[in-house]
């Protein structure tokens, strides 16, 4: 895809995270719409992947450590077309697919269950460490939040990665500075991560998370790098495309009511016109 093509996705990613959140009256649409460009990059050039054929033997995977940002990996999982969009509509109701939080068992594309802060990183180990054993060439790309940073398993698992020398895992930090309860370095204070990750023998990379091409350059230099993990600090704006919601921690949490849905989707789609 070129550079626009990703862009209007990650736009189509977020009208679809705005629809699903106003049917449910439920969910986390900061941490979502902050990870539209790395999820649309992701799914819709970096990844080797199959929708007809979700657990493909030799597909790339993917785990998204903070669980809670579900929406965007619907949206991109529909779009891709592991299942109709239709089934966005039943995001969080009682015996549909599409659950609070990604369940492997019940999702096609889902490779990883998880929720519970801080452990993706480790199940994303786990499977480079078997495709190593098993001689695959799979990559394993993992999706962090910020908040995660406080959680001690996420060091534990980084100290881990580095040890065994996994280059086919890379790790993207959705580095949107903010959380539940407001700003991660009040809430606990992680920072300086680069010079953090960097302690723990990884190959760290800082981008704008929001800009297709850098992300693209990323995804390419940290695949080239043998021996050693990398991670993608990227940093993004919470509730990005979305005025009201864009740096507000008050949005990690609570979903539009239909009125603000309609004003989110109206931005949303002019911002779609606009890139042609």
């Amino acid at each position: 895809m070129t550079t626009i093509e990703l862009k209007r996705v990650a736009n189509a990613l977020r009208q679809d995270i705005i629809a699903m959140l106003v049917t449910s009256k439920s969910g986390h649409p900061g941490g979502s719409l902050s990870a539209a460009e790395i999820v649309a990059t992701l799914f819709f050039q970096q990844m080797k992947i199959n929708p007809q054929d979700p657990h493909w033997a030799d597909r790339d995977r993917f785990v998204l450590s903070k669980g809670h940002a579900a929406p965007v990996l619907y949206a991109a999982l529909a779009e891709k077309g592991y299942f109709p969009k239709a089934e966005l509509q039943g995001l969080r109701q009682t015996g549909r697919m599409l659950q609070g939080h990604p369940d492997m068992k019940k999702t096609p594309g889902v490779d990883m269950s998880t929720g519970s802060l801080g452990q993706g990183l480790s199940a994303a180990n786990g499977m480079a460490l078997a495709g190593k054993l098993d001689g695959k060439d799979y990559q394993v790309f993992v999706l962090l939040g910020d908040g995660e940073m406080a959680e001690g398993q996420v060091w534990e698992a980084a100290m881990a990665a580095a040890h065994y020398k996994l280059d086919n895992v890379t790790a993207v930090l959705d580095f949107n500075g903010l959380q539940i309860d407001g700003t991660t370095d009040s809430v606990m204070c992680s920072t300086p991560l680069a010079e953090k990750w960097r302690s723990f023998c990884w190959n760290v990379l800082e981008v704008d998370g929001h800009d297709v091409d850098a992300l693209l350059a990323a995804f390419a230099e940290a695949k080239q790098v043998k021996g050693r993990p990398s991670i993608i600090i990227a940093k993004t704006v919470k509730g990005k495309g979305v005025s009201f919601m864009e740096n507000q921690a008050g949005w990690h949490g609570n979903a539009p009511s239909v009125e603000q849905g309609e004003e989110a989707l109206k931005e949303l789609r002019e911002e779609a016109l606009n890139l042609g």
